[in-house]
């Protein structure tokens, strides 16, 4: 026998320059099959304002509530938010759906999971909603890729535009805001770049993407289109490509772009390496590396060491001797969609609306429920004093 329709919390994120959140179209989604939604206000703070007006939570069937209110929501209300909420040592007596980065044994992890079994409440977390293959139910892969190409795109025109100069910050692009409005705002300014570019150039960016079947690699691919790079300009390498041959790759550096879109699951020889990015000829400029294994003792793109950022793109690579007078700017940011937070959200969204229909039958459900047992196999791996009294 099923439940009642548990309500539901949409709490406001409070991690800094994170404008993304669940759609409206979803949360209406969740009135319209009878669950009690409400949803707390935006910030006003340009750093925490969300990509959606309140009122278009309201005309979903919302109700809005003070934002920061979540920690005394009455009890049996889900609490729904996207990024890990700020540490604290307050147990948490509500259920929780949210990315709370705490299951790879992440610095601080205890304190982090604690506060669950303490509170005698359970953490849903979003990165580990899967379907029967494993595979996640919902991620933010696709615009992950689409944003890492379109700055790639950027950095190789202002590399011919500006010689010598560093990309400045997203903010520069945006009118200060540091994202973009909408999918329309980037492709046309990535479009315009490539025209600039083409004067000096006399021709449009040739792009590798290495892992192009896979969610990143779809999204590279969409916007290099879009974009209007032809079809001949784009080198799409995945599984079939790279399985009877290691690397490094020397088709790599006779790219003006290179996008690395895969995930790592083993140690593989490097992709790139010192001898064929310093040989004289390199036409490779730009590496966009979405997949950011940067502090992986594995990275298959041993050329830099730090993450960048919005506020600061790209980084030199670190080539030895290297016989090119020309630039190599490596992107490595872990937070690209937040770059295009309205069409992320929304199909991050659209992505698990299956699975929050059934949150009223979460015990059973095989996606939650697997989520729940997850929850407590790592639960049953803290110290027995975080645990609390379960």
């Amino acid at each position: 026998m099923s439940q009642q329709h548990p309500a539901i919390l949409l709490r406001a994120e409070q991690k800094p320059l994170e404008h993304r959140s669940f759609s409206p179209a979803v949360i209406r989604s969740l009135v319209e099959a009878g669950y009690p939604v409400s949803v707390e206000r935006s910030s006003t703070d340009p750093d925490f304002r969300r990509i959606f007006d309140d009122a278009e939570y309201e005309a979903a069937g919302a109700t809005l509530v003070p934002a920061g209110g979540w920690p005394d929501a009455p009890a049996g209300t889900l609490i729904l938010g996207l990024k890990e909420i700020p540490e604290a040592d307050f147990a948490l007596q509500n259920d929780h759906i949210a990315f709370a980065h705490c299951y790879k044994e992440q610095g601080g992890w205890e304190r982090v999971l604690g506060r669950f079994p303490r509170g005698r409440s359970i953490l849903y977390d979003l990165e580990f909603l899967v379907d029967e293959q494993g595979r996640r139910v919902s991620a933010f892969g696709y615009h992950a890729g689409f944003t890492g190409a379109a700055l790639g795109v950027k950095t190789w025109a202002w590399q011919l535009q500006h010689p010598g100069k560093k990309l400045p910050s997203v903010a520069h692009f945006t009118d200060g805001r540091g994202y973009y409005l909408n999918e329309g705002e980037l492709v046309d300014q990535i479009r315009a770049d490539i025209a600039r570019a083409e004067k000096t150039a006399g021709r449009k960016p040739r792009v590798m993407v290495l892992g192009a079947l896979g969610r990143c690699g779809k999204g590279a691919c969409d916007l290099l289109v879009k974009a209007g790079i032809p079809e001949q300009n784009i080198t799409r390498w995945d599984l079939a490509e790279t399985k009877d041959r290691d690397g490094p790759y020397e088709e790599i550096v006779q790219h003006d772009i290179f996008l690395n879109a895969i995930y790592l699951s083993k140690p593989i020889p490097p992709f790139v390496n010192n001898e064929i990015l310093s040989k004289p000829g390199r036409k490779l400029s730009v590496v966009v590396d979405v997949s950011c294994d940067t502090t992986n003792p594995h990275n298959p793109i041993p050329i830099y060491s730090i993450n960048t950022t919005f506020d600061d793109p790209t980084v030199p690579a670190e080539i030895k001797g290297d016989q090119n007078s020309g630039p190599l700017d490596v992107i490595s940011i872990d937070h690209l969609p937040s770059m295009l937070p309205r069409e992320a959200s929304e199909a991050f969204s659209e992505g698990l609306l299956e699975s929050l229909l059934q949150l009223r039958d979460r015990k059973t459900s095989r996606v939650w429920a697997d989520a729940e047992k997850l929850f407590n196999e790592k639960v049953a791996l803290l110290p027995a004093a975080m645990r609390g009294s379960q």
